[in-house]
């Protein structure tokens, strides 16, 4: 990528210090002749339309995914050699949005984590598609896909629904001891991420109902309930997702609720005829050339893999599940889910193994 062009796409996408910033700027720094000279756009009388998906566009954790978005104009006419396109993220609490990929023609620049894995999908006429390889649990959220001919400017927003599960998390600690900064490492340290509202709200039309109040990733703190009841909120409210609304982020203390999504590998379970301790546990996995599942790959195995065991065992921090996907009798309760026998300081169980394919 020659080095001024370089220069100049990060000038247009930096450069605040300018009165006017919608992403480009069109004043001495681009024309079509390219040597440097002021350039006139004249208003054409045709409307510039971006248009993209109304339905979310779905994926997984580690899969491609391509976000359609086109252009075109009323009345029709033909597009500058030259059209710019921008893509960004929403960001969930609505601050500046994420720069993601600019591209002036075929030469386009990578933000941040997008660097390496997003490119521009341009295979018909006025397509201006955004390409995400080995997407990440991040990655989920609203895309906008803008579009810069001269003065004419148009943008249109889709949105990426990774498919996913949404797990409430306590610490060993116990109840209420996270604030934000706090809950977003500990669902990372399980291969996860805070939840955003929309995959809560998602969890909760599947069926989550769980009456402790945990982060989400916008700094809100919510928790959702199927069954009123006294305790969670009182009997006179409908069921829904209740909210606290948003807190302060290093002073109040929650739960956590982590968004998980599909493997790149398998979880699987070990035994001893005596169990196992922690430190036993964590070794007989390296033993098996993997390493103690988290908490995170326990549930996208249970969801997505269909994993089923009866079996206590270990985990990374310290706790001790198992996964149920067909209920019956000695194995807890009669609705599936991962049961959760807290973290015991001693005893001895199996564990859970993750190995990457």
């Amino acid at each position: 990528l020659p080095l001024f062009l370089e220069a100049t796409l990060l000038q247009l996408v930096h450069g605040f210090h300018r009165p006017f910033y919608n992403g480009f700027y069109y004043n001495h720094i681009m024309n079509d002749k390219g040597n440097g000279e002021e350039k006139v756009d004249y208003f054409n009388g045709a409307r510039l339309v971006v248009e993209t998906p109304k339905d979310p566009v779905y994926s997984s954790n580690g899969a491609n995914v391509t976000l359609p978005c086109r252009y075109y104009y009323e009345p029709d006419l033909e597009a500058k050699p030259k059209i710019r396109i921008k893509w960004s993220k929403l960001r969930d609490d609505y601050t500046k949005d994420q720069d993601v990929l600019v591209a002036i023609g075929k030469t386009y620049v990578a933000f941040g984590d997008f660097q390496g894995r997003a490119h521009l999908h341009q295979a018909g006429r006025r397509e201006a598609s955004l390409v995400v390889s080995d997407v990440r649990l991040q990655d989920d959220g609203k895309y906008r896909c803008e579009v810069i001919d001269g003065l004419e400017d148009a943008s249109d927003v889709v949105e990426l629904r990774l498919q996913g599960i949404v797990f409430p998390y306590q610490p060993p600690l116990g109840q209420y001891k996270l604030n934000f900064h706090e809950a977003e490492r500990v669902c990372q340290e399980q291969g996860a991420i805070l939840a955003t509202f929309n995959q809560l709200f998602q969890a909760w039309s599947e069926g989550l109902d769980w009456c402790n109040a945990g982060w989400l990733a916008d700094g809100t703190v919510q928790y959702p309930i199927h069954l009123p009841r006294k305790e969670c909120g009182g009997l006179h409210l409908a069921p829904g997702i209740r909210s606290y609304g948003p807190r302060h982020r290093h002073l109040h203390r929650f739960d956590a609720f982590c968004f998980s999504s599909g493997l790149r590998g398998e979880v699987f379970f070990l035994d001893h005829p005596t169990g196992m301790t922690l430190e036993e546990a964590k070794q007989s996995c390296q033993n098996a050339e993997a390493e103690i599942a988290r908490v995170g790959h326990l549930y996208s195995a249970w969801k997505f893999l269909g994993l089923d065991r009866c079996d206590a065992g270990w985990l990374a921090d310290g706790s001790v599940r198992y996964p149920i996907v067909k209920p019956r009798a000695n194995c807890g309760p009669a609705e599936p889910g991962v049961r959760n026998f807290g973290f015991p300081r001693k005893g001895r169980f199996g564990v859970f193994c993750y190995k990457e394919r």
